[in-house]
């Protein structure tokens, strides 16, 4: 069956001398990998569309039996420019893309979250400062569109300890926007040393009680270095 669909680019991995493979955010199919034939060679044009964090409108075979599907044509939806020249963008769109790929199973649809993570990624472009704010934001997202909404009156989630969320001198105005659909950036707040602790740890805490390796992120460890 010939179908198409709006697609962020995961991950993707050598599959032989001239192929690779590419797992995919697929906003009606979920997570589903292709084999993209020649894109391993150094002049295929294909190569540069399937990047981790591109975003791409497909038309593919898709065939339910397969575990890998075949592309037929490949275009842009929307390009990144800032976030390729800037490696503190970068680390934070990477640790985005991780964490979602992370969190997902295969073709298991979520379209609210496809949404989230573009309009994530659009703000890590377009925004200047406190893109530690879109990052915490979009976490917060994805445990909520997930069905794990942080309920900040608990004490543990499964026999797992939490945080104190509002330990920091701004952080429960941080989650107060986070729980009226805003991230917080342009609203005034600042974020301290001692909110960053708190705010990560909870969010991480929460991530870490629901879905498994997503402590270990390689672009996490990456982002945390550059930004202390």
């Amino acid at each position: 069956m010939i179908t198409n669909s709006t697609a962020i680019v995961l991950k993707r991995f050598p599959y032989s001398e001239t192929s690779i493979i590419a797992r995919c955010l697929l906003r009606d199919r979920g997570k589903v990998s292709f084999i993209i034939h020649g894109a391993h060679r150094k002049k295929s044009p294909k190569s540069a569309y399937f990047q981790p964090i591109n975003c791409l409108d497909l038309i593919y075979y898709f065939k339910e039996t397969r575990d890998l599907q075949t592309v037929s044509k490949v275009s842009f939806f929307h390009s990144w420019h800032a976030i390729p020249a800037d490696l503190k963008k970068l680390s934070y769109a990477m640790a985005m893309i991780e964490l979602t790929d992370k969190c997902l199973k295969e073709r298991d649809p979520h379209p609210d979250l496809f949404d989230e993570l573009v309009n994530a990624l659009k703000t890590v472009e377009n925004e200047k400062n406190q893109l530690n704010l879109a990052y915490w934001f979009y976490q917060y997202q994805l445990l909520k569109l997930l069905g794990f909404k942080p309920d900040f009156t608990q004490g543990e989630v499964d026999y797992v300890p939490l945080p104190n969320p509002f330990a920091g001198p701004n952080s429960k105005a941080v989650f107060e926007f986070f729980q009226n659909g805003q991230s917080g950036i342009h609203r005034g707040l600042n974020i301290t040393a001692k909110d960053r602790k708190v705010i990560s740890s909870y969010l991480n805490t929460c991530m870490g009680t629901h879905f498994e390796d997503v402590q270990n992120l390689k672009s996490f460890q990456v982002l945390r270095e550059i930004v202390t």
